[in-house]
């Protein structure tokens, strides 16, 4: 991969990183054996909200690469982008870049960098064990 441009639009890696960063955090609450669905629901949406999501991309960025920085930046600065009544924009912003960074490792098959940048969720928070 030699740039950005061999790339779905910020729209397509916002949607795909989104699901990525949902189904990474399910498989973990479920590993952690959380039994019942309301009690796993509850958990995820601490963990998926664009507030929750910025915090996350700020742990990352610092590790990023110049393609993720790059990639970053085009989510967060996109310009369609709507932010919802029950968020900053900063923050859903932030969330939109993570997402877009996430959803191009998706794109390109990189799994082990996506488990790289999601295992900073966990650190230097009380919800993990």
């Amino acid at each position: 991969m030699n740039g950005q441009n061999e790339l779905p639009s910020v729209e397509a890696l916002a949607f795909l990183g989104d699901a990525v960063h949902s189904l990474y955090i399910r498989a973990h609450l479920v590993r952690r054996g959380i039994p019942r669905s309301g009690e796993l629901n509850r958990q995820t949406q601490t963990y998926i909200t664009a507030t929750a999501q910025a915090r996350l991309a700020e742990k990352c960025k610092p590790y990023f690469t110049e393609l993720e920085a790059d990639v970053f930046r085009r989510g967060a600065n996109h310009k369609h982008l709507q932010t919802p009544k029950h968020t900053s924009g900063a923050d859903y912003r932030a969330a939109t870049g993570l997402e877009c960074v996430l959803g191009m490792h998706y794109y390109l098959g990189n799994y082990e960098r996506i488990d790289a940048l999601l295992s900073m969720e966990g650190q230097n928070d009380d919800t993990e064990d």
